[in-house]
């Protein structure tokens, strides 16, 4: 049977029963846990069902697969990267100050979106805005660093602040 035939949902179901395996094989080398592994095999899938354009076209299966299987497992080591910091922040303090688990997990969330905003930002833009929230630099001082004009840098932070704005209104 043709790929042309068959719909969408039916394609999906055919590369999971021909390929799950090798995929769920591939990932648990990576990634050295066969749990994180299948979850992240089935999230792999569940990407090709949402989004299914391309799917008719697609010649090399495994190569496709792998590719957001990557993509996914890239994203699983900076949730864990996160997640480790945050928690090792939080060992720090005293007990009386620990949130709860469902507050842990919002804080998480948001921590990851901020991460990925900063991912989004250019690097010269997210570097003065790191120095400048983390370090605290004046803005003449990380002028002199990025060799740029404090004029600039006052550029870079209004950009930095502009994607913080939107990412507070999500």
């Amino acid at each position: 049977m043709s790929v042309v035939q068959l719909s969408s949902q039916q394609y999906v179901q055919r590369l999971y029963s021909d390929h799950n395996a090798w995929l769920n094989g591939w990932l648990r080398q990576r990634l050295g846990c066969a749990h994180n592994a299948a979850d992240l095999a089935q999230d792999t899938f569940v990407r090709l069902l949402k989004s299914p354009d391309g799917l008719a076209t697609l010649r090399q299966p495994r190569a496709y697969l792998s590719t957001i299987a990557h993509g996914l497992v890239v994203n699983f080591w900076r949730r864990q990267s996160v997640e480790r910091a945050y928690l090792d922040a939080l060992a720090a303090q005293p007990e009386a100050l620990a949130p709860s688990p469902e507050e842990r997990e919002v804080i998480v969330e948001t921590l990851l979106a901020i991460d990925a905003m900063l991912l989004r930002l250019p690097s010269k833009v997210r570097e003065a805005f790191l120095l400048s929230q983390l370090d605290g630099l004046t803005y003449a001082v990380i002028a002199q660093r990025l060799a740029v004009s404090e004029r600039m840098v006052k550029k870079y932070m209004a950009q930095a602040m502009l994607h913080c704005l939107m990412l507070a209104q999500q």
